[in-house]
């Protein structure tokens, strides 16, 4: 997974221009819009994409069925 954020690929826009923006994500695949959806969810909450959060298993109570 490449998450490296390339700040040179960014302009300056206008809303028009950014509504265009749909075309390019439905030209994508499915597996690659939930990847970049991943990946700016991490950079939102300041996770390092190279390093996620691990879930938090103390929380939890193991319930045994009789």
């Amino acid at each position: 997974m490449n998450s490296r954020l390339d700040k040179s690929y960014f302009k300056k826009q206008t809303f028009e221009e950014a509504d265009n923006n749909v075309s390019f994500w439905r030209s994508r695949t499915p597996e690659e819009r939930l990847e970049a959806a991943y990946i700016l969810s991490l950079r939102a909450y300041g996770y390092d994409p190279d390093n996620p959060p691990k879930m938090d298993k103390t929380i939890f109570k193991r319930r045994i069925r009789e």
